[in-house]
């Protein structure tokens, strides 16, 4: 079962993101989360096949203090790619979160499900593949993986993908056939300024209807030249509006320079025009998905 944690106490006045000059002009609604940031810490081992790597330090702490400035109550760690399967600094944020935090993190596939029952009691409330820009992708009907996708519907866990879009159907495909959630990071990463065309995003959108499948309205400024409106509005008419997420991917490695935390709200808000079906995305999905709140 996941572990279910009491919402934190944040003050009316920082909870309406009125608590610095950095703070955007939108007011959000108390409860929303964003499902999809990463803590740093600069020194550890990177993994010789990373596709991208750290500039700076991106501490809880600095994290924590960005969600309320900008009237934000819970935020989804992710594993960064980079540390492969060494989880500790993510889940030394969830210690020091006071249940604001949940996680996401990265395991070897033939993990076992005591191991993943112990992240589980520590916040972690899924696993991320993260597979995008490789020359190979792991096979996801191997005995392994096969494995990892049944002990993760045993337990209650989501499988976090990021990939490129057109090796994505297969993928999900093996998802959904296992029974366990699926989240999918970044509008499904669609390729070619017609990738809401391509075959990848049509099979998100399959298994968006499907009903057993989420995506991240995240990260715009890594899309392969697809618009970031027109994407949100189809995941949207898909799935009703129930299925979508928003997340920042904080603090933006590769981006860290280019992005700020106002401008990824004022993206959801340029991607969700509709008030009812953006406070859902920020505060009910979100909740239901990943255990925030309750």
């Amino acid at each position: 079962m996941a572990v279910r944690r009491s919402a934190p106490s944040v003050p009316r006045h920082r909870a309406l993101g009125m608590s610095n000059t950095h703070a955007t002009s939108r007011i959000l609604p108390l409860g929303s989360v964003d499902c999809h940031a990463h803590v740093i810490k600069m020194g550890l081992p990177l993994i010789s096949d990373r596709h991208s790597q750290p500039a700076r330090e991106a501490s809880v702490e600095d994290y924590l203090s960005t969600l309320t400035a900008h009237g934000v109550t819970y935020g989804l760690l992710t594993a960064p790619s980079f540390f492969g399967p060494n989880n500790e600094v993510l889940l030394d944020a969830l210690r020091l979160s006071a249940g604001r935090l949940r996680g996401t993190v990265t395991v070897q596939p033939d993990i076992s499900e005591d191991a993943l029952a112990d992240l589980q009691s520590e916040g972690v409330c899924g696993i991320r593949l993260n597979w995008v820009k490789r020359q190979a992708i792991p096979n996801i009907h191997s005995n392994e993986y096969q494995g990892l996708l049944g002990k993760a519907k045993n337990l209650g866990l989501h499988i976090e993908v990021f990939l490129e879009g057109e090796h994505l159907p297969p993928v999900l495909a093996a998802i959904n056939a296992s029974g366990a959630r699926a989240v999918i990071d970044h509008f499904g990463n669609p390729g070619g300024s017609d990738g809401i065309r391509s075959e990848g995003f049509l099979a998100l959108l399959d298994a968006l209807e499907a009903g057993n499948t989420w995506v991240k309205l995240s990260a715009p400024f890594r899309l392969r030249g697809s618009e970031a409106p027109a994407l949100a509005a189809k995941i949207i008419q898909q799935s009703n509006g129930e299925r979508a997420l928003w997340a920042t991917d904080w603090p933006w490695v590769g981006h860290e320079d280019k992005i700020t935390y106002p401008q990824c709200i004022e993206s959801l808000f340029e991607c969700v025009p509709d008030e009812a079906i953006r406070n859902r995305i920020l505060t009910k999905n979100a909740h239901e998905a990943f255990g925030f709140g309750s």
